[in-house]
């Protein structure tokens, strides 16, 4: 029993040699990787940059024990690193204690969340967030966090946690740009993107092997921020006024629990709510993907108990919300990584370097994280979701659209907010007015298909209606209104069967829109009938009375129904149209 939510006890028992070597490779690559994200993330977050590094710690120990995917490495992201410094910076300014012990509260609440989720099975709550909202949110939040970063690269101010806020206060505030600073964040970021786009296409053309060229790929960011130190150093770029990360705390942090009145818990519920849903949603996708890949199964319930202790263990390591990075999870995919010790082994990793850089970091520009920042979001900017949810459906286009514009101009929360809701309108829309069919039967056959599309066999007598939908209180009156007014329309109908395929469930509201149906059409002298109804259903309907006041009857096919009720006077209908829905 324990086992199930403590997943290392089944993998652990078992491991094998060959399965540390694959797990110790491939934490190297992730650990280079990982440190200078991790410092430029923690700015993000409005936090210092070593907080990035303890935020890499503990909480991939606390993963590699509770969660179940052995691809997954978890940590700071960028995403939920605006959305942290969006909620805590309500509460406090960026630099003081108070701000870190309240980024530190917002990740134990977060975990505490994700954890009651896990534990209750309610897995199933990410699944409001529609992807094409999930898209536009995501897309918005990259160029969020991308302008922001434009005053780290100019060396001026900028702040706000929304487009227009800092768009106001980059241009209030470029006649005070600083040269050295440009130079330096220009330099780094024209250095990042050719590390990026370019570099291993011309180490595999000098004949460098492909794995070393994508290792040197990974390790290139590393490099960047080393030749940064060094620039800092010779050039004294701290004395021309370049903003340097400066003095960091030696030493790893104390284990501790974060000193936070209850009046701002109460505060961060909401904000931690959210950060722990879009943390889950894009830490499970990632998951899902790599384990199809090696023909694993992820368990939504149990990952959510995994984030929810990697959270709190951020806390009690003096980190910030944290989650399953996507960058980070591939490269640890494509390294070879066997099992969840390989994120034990880079929180090992990131430890050594955080004892040995401290001494080192002081000199570090922030403008060369800055442009880290911005080379790693920009990926995460993808518009054409706007050409391809207006291609294929009008309502996604308008969830994604809608998401978009209101992240960009209110920012995160309320733009996640409005997403979700979004995502809501848009299933009660659909399902609102499930679409209906008219069918007949196929010439020779028993199939039965709509006569719009194609040329059937009908009775005039017979109304043969298909609904493609599960019925509840939201389409519960559109049926009604749809049988009603095929009836008005055609006088000599007596007998309405109403085909079921695709219905899963009919609930309260539905059930009495059938019986009001049912007695409507007994008053003018119709039969009503169901066809197909599946088993879960029918064993609703009869716990009820719906069934002894049926005029009709239940029959098990349309055919049978068609044959019982006079289906031997059928016309040939031609088909009507070839462009509707099926």
């Amino acid at each position: 029993m324990l086992a199930k939510y403590v997943p290392i006890l089944n993998w652990g028992r078992g491991y094998r040699r060959d399965q540390f070597g694959r797990d110790l490779i491939a934490a190297v690559i992730v650990t280079i990787m990982l440190i200078p994200q991790s410092l430029a993330y923690a700015l993000l977050a409005g936090l210092p940059p070593e907080a990035g590094l303890y935020a890499s710690i503990l909480p991939l120990v606390a993963y590699a024990i509770f969660g179940s995917s052995s691809s997954l490495a978890v940590g700071p992201v960028a995403v939920v690193s605006l959305m942290t410094a969006t909620a805590v910076g309500r509460l406090a300014a960026e630099g003081t204690a108070d701000y870190a012990s309240i980024a530190m509260g917002l990740a134990l609440l977060s975990g505490g969340i994700l954890a009651l989720m896990g534990l209750f099975r309610l897995g199933f709550v990410a699944n409001f967030l529609s992807h094409p909202v999930i898209a536009g949110f995501i897309t918005a939040s990259g160029l969020i966090i991308a302008a922001s970063q434009l005053g780290g690269i100019l060396g001026i101010p900028s702040h706000g946690h929304a487009m227009p806020e800092l768009l106001a206060s980059i241009w209030d505030n470029l006649v005070r740009f600083n040269p050295y600073t440009l130079a330096v964040g220009s330099a780094s970021l024209a250095a990042l993107v050719w590390i990026r786009l370019d570099m291993k296409r011309r180490l595999v053309a000098l004949g460098v092997p492909v794995a070393i060229a994508t290792f040197m790929v990974r390790a290139g960011p590393v490099v960047v921020v080393l030749v940064a130190i060094a620039a800092s150093a010779i050039f004294e770029l701290g004395g021309k006024g370049v903003a340097l990360v400066g003095d960091v705390p030696p030493g790893l942090p104390m284990l501790t629990i974060p000193n936070v009145s209850i009046d701002f818990l109460i505060v961060l519920i909401v904000p931690a709510f959210i950060i722990s849903i879009v943390g889950f949603v894009e830490s499970i996708s990632v998951a899902q993907t790599l384990a199809a890949k090696k023909r694993e199964r992820i368990d939504p319930d149990q990952e959510l108990i995994g984030l929810g202790a990697a959270n709190i263990a951020a806390a009690m390591g003096s980190g910030y919300p944290v989650t399953g990075g996507f960058a980070r999870s591939v490269v640890n995919h494509d390294a070879g990584a066997a099992t969840p010790a390989a994120g034990i082994f880079t929180a090992i990793g990131i430890a050594v370097a955080t004892l040995a850089l401290t001494p080192f970091l002081a000199l570090l520009p922030k403008a060369t994280l800055s442009a880290t920042i911005i080379v790693a979001v920009l990926s995460l900017v993808d518009l054409s979701i706007l050409k391809k949810a207006y291609t294929y459906a009008m309502a996604d286009f308008i969830g994604v659209a809608v998401t978009l514009c209101v992240t960009l101009v209110f920012g995160v929360e309320i733009g996640i907010s409005l997403g979700v809701a979004a995502s809501i309108l848009i299933f009660l829309y659909r399902t609102s007015k499930p679409h209906t069919a008219v069918v007949g039967r196929v010439p020779g056959t028993e199939h039965f298909r709509n006569v719009l599309r194609y040329s059937v066999e009908t009775t005039p007598e017979i109304l043969s209606l298909r609904v493609d939908e599960s019925l509840y209180f939201a389409n519960a009156r559109f049926l009604e209104d749809c049988i009603y007014a095929r009836v008005a329309e055609h006088p000599e109908i007596r007998h309405v069967i109403l085909m079921c395929p695709a219905v899963n469930a009919i609930d309260m509201s539905a059930l009495e829109s059938l019986e009001a149906i049912n007695e409507r059409l007994r008053d003018l002298g119709i039969h009503f009938h169901l066809t197909e109804v599946k088993g879960p259903v029918m064993d609703r309907l009869e716990r009820s009375d719906f069934l002894k006041h049926l005029t009709g009857q239940v029959f098990l096919s349309q055919h049978e129904a068609i044959a019982e009720l006079g289906g031997a006077g059928a016309v040939l209908r031609p088909r009507e149209a070839s462009h509707v829905a099926s």
